[in-house]
């Protein structure tokens, strides 16, 4: 079967052996995978190493094959990948045995993927296969840091920095169906547009003066992944008392910040990554009862990827980036 593989430090596309299910996995014809991040982090991670890794961690399609011990699912089922695996339940952090798809296991980026059935989902009717291939790993993400982290509630602010991420449109979408009020920022013009077209109701851009701009705006919570650009700056406009997420650092990983300013200030500063299958279940639940559509600013063929990785990399989409994998 075709995939794109990892291999001695290269990125590449590669016919390789058709996976073996065991007793109790399922066989998934993949027909759309999602590239976040941390794909286009692992080369760095991995290096030179021989041995072929199909990446990806994010993925749909439809199931082929069952295993003798599966129940729940039958040939024919249309599921999403949850990627988390081995984490089930909420909990305050992952279990020991915790690890995400895509590295050290074989991912999604292959035309057929053998997974545990605990580790898929009932695809939600109304989702085209380009957005159900998006959500699992910045749905659960996002969802983790702004309910079960970020405690939000109808009525507060949440401040996001950077809106053009995958994971900020699910946070936009989810703030807003809980009747939260959602300020953004962009550097681009056309991000702030868009963000405010999914329905932030202030956007900024990155470059302004954000507590002069949102005097007398009262922020609740902070959802951060930008890092050392953006931490200090968030704290500025957080009220005292208030709360923020981080769940990522695409610039630098090490801030400094005044403690002292901290303690007296009474911030909460809370630390989180992916999610357990409660969660991404409530997810999946929340983008179904609000018929929510995962914005997917663009779609590659498998034979493409290695575009979408430098696609991605420029940091210019609104949104989600799919790689369609079969009809």
């Amino acid at each position: 079967m075709k995939a794109f593989v990892l291999e001695s430090g290269n990125l590449e596309i590669k016919n390789i052996e058709e996976p073996v299910l065991n007793d109790d996995q399922v066989l998934v014809n993949i027909r759309t995978a999602g590239l976040n991040r941390r794909d286009v982090g692992i080369p760095n991670r991995v290096g030179r190493k021989t041995e072929t890794l199909v990446l990806g961690s994010d993925g749909a399609g439809v199931i082929e094959e069952v295993g003798a011990h599966v129940t729940n699912f039958s040939i024919g089922d249309e599921v999403i990948i949850n990627p988390s695996l081995g984490w089930f339940e909420n909990s305050d952090v992952p279990p020991q045995n915790f690890d995400i798809l895509g590295m050290p296991s074989d991912g999604t980026f292959a035309e057929k993927i053998a997974i545990s059935a605990d580790q898929v989902e009932i695809k939600p009717a109304h989702l085209s296969w380009d957005e159900a291939g998006v959500i699992a790993l910045a749905a659960v993400t996002g969802y983790r840091a702004l309910f079960t982290k970020g405690e939000l509630k109808e009525g507060e602010t949440v401040f996001i920095p950077g809106a053009g991420s995958g994971v900020a449109t699910y946070l936009i979408m989810f703030a807003k169906s809980v009747g939260a009020k959602v300020i953004v920022t962009s550097r681009s013009p056309e991000k702030r547009a868009k963000a405010s077209e999914l329905g932030a109701d202030i956007v900024l851009d990155t470059a302004s003066d954000w507590p002069e701009k949102l005097a007398g705006e009262t922020v609740d919570l902070v959802v951060d992944s930008v890092g050392k650009a953006t931490f200090n700056r968030s704290l500025e406009v957080l009220k005292k008392g208030g709360r923020i997420v981080v769940f990522g650092a695409t610039t630098e990983d090490t801030v400094d910040f005044n403690l002292r300013a901290f303690f007296y200030g009474q911030y909460q500063l809370l630390g989180t990554t992916m999610g357990s299958r409660e969660e991404l279940r409530e997810a999946l639940a929340l983008i179904d009862t609000n018929n929510f559509h995962p914005i997917v600013d663009k779609s590659f063929e498998l034979n493409h990827a290695k575009e979408a990785f430098y696609y991605l990399k420029e940091g210019k989409q609104f949104g989600k980036v799919s790689i369609k994998i079969s009809d």
